[in-house]
């Protein structure tokens, strides 16, 4: 069999297609320590899009002085904004000012960033949840005003490294106040990677019971204790088609140490085929993409799929159709 195309063979009751949310531009590269030029950022957009992801989080007008990395954000939007409407192309906000930086540049895909445990609200937010989510209200009031579209990250759905595991109605609670301030999806984190299939499908059913449909809903998995695509598999047996993931599995999360990189968008798309799933993404185009930004990270990804069809294809430049 041709490396890079597993024999699709479909399950009952899951979705046709989903839509990757590929957070490898923003969370990605968010907590590496050596600033990355904005011109290999903004390639490395584009290479994504060519692959055919059709949503890439570009960049976060956070304070520099929290994320060095993403300071360049008022360069680095611009050098992609061509790529719309075609592409979506979502950025985070913290604050009303945030959010004023985006939409003068364009943005028209919004995301803010809450919590569901007191501890990483404070360590994250320097606020409670509560207080966190004051301010998020005039963010997504006014972005819904400009005509925006505004999703709702929430981490720490399932554990959290202060308090233990987080309990399910503590979760529905800051969704339900998400999405009754105007959020018009949500995506459910798993920061430190330490849920399991069972747990995913409660959060999931009691969201439903609570009013949050599930077609409003997004996963978010970490794999620190390799359980991410066995998360996923759960959250679309549910019946949800939004999956978070990042190309090579880069990322992690500055204010949790315990948590390690994402879902690898190559993993996802790999098990996706192999159920006959669509996804739009050229895994093949992708694994160079990974592949080419790995070299420049200078480290390996971390990303099975990645090595495993690098491995069998050859090098880099026999990978990538998309030169530089």
């Amino acid at each position: 069999m041709t490396p890079g195309l597993p024999m699709p063979v479909p399950a009952p009751g899951l979705p046709a297609r989903v839509r990757i949310h590929e957070v490898g531009a923003r969370d990605g590269l968010q907590n590496e320590q050596t600033v990355i030029p904005t011109e290999i950022k903004a390639e490395f957009v584009r290479r994504l899009a060519a692959a055919g992801l059709d949503t890439v989080e570009a960049t976060s007008f956070v304070h520099p002085k929290w994320v060095p990395q993403l300071a360049d954000a008022e360069r680095l939007f611009p050098a992609v904004r061509d790529l719309a409407p075609e592409v979506r192309l979502p950025v985070l906000v913290p604050n009303e000012r945030g959010l004023d930086r985006a939409l003068t540049l364009g943005a028209d895909r919004i995301a803010v960033f809450g919590s569901a445990t007191e501890s990483f609200a404070k360590a994250n937010l320097n606020r409670t949840v509560d207080e966190a989510l004051a301010t998020f209200a005039p963010v997504v009031a006014r972005a819904k005003e400009a005509g925006a579209h505004v999703r709702g990250y929430l981490s720490m759905c399932f554990g959290d490294p202060w308090e233990g595991p987080v309990p399910v109605p503590q979760v529905v609670r800051v969704c339900r106040a998400l999405l009754d301030q105007g959020c018009d999806e949500l995506s459910l984190g798993d920061t430190i990677g330490v849920a399991t299939p069972g747990h995913v499908t409660a959060l999931l059913t009691a969201l439903n019971e609570a009013g949050v449909p599930t077609d409003v809903l997004g996963v978010h998995f970490h794999d620190t204790y390799g359980q991410a695509l066995a998360n996923t598999l759960a959250a679309l047996q549910h019946g949800v088609t939004t999956v978070d993931a990042s190309t090579g599995g880069l990322g992690g999360c500055p204010y949790a140490k315990s948590a390690t990189g994402n879902l690898a968008t190559e993993d996802l798309v790999w098990m996706l085929r192999g159920l006959g799933i669509e996804t739009g993404v050229d895994l093949e185009r992708l694994t160079a993409t990974s592949v080419w930004m790995a070299e420049r990270l200078g480290r390996p990804s971390p990303s099975r799929t990645v090595r495993a069809l690098s491995a069998s294809l050859g090098s880099p430049d026999s990978l990538d159709s998309h030169k530089e």
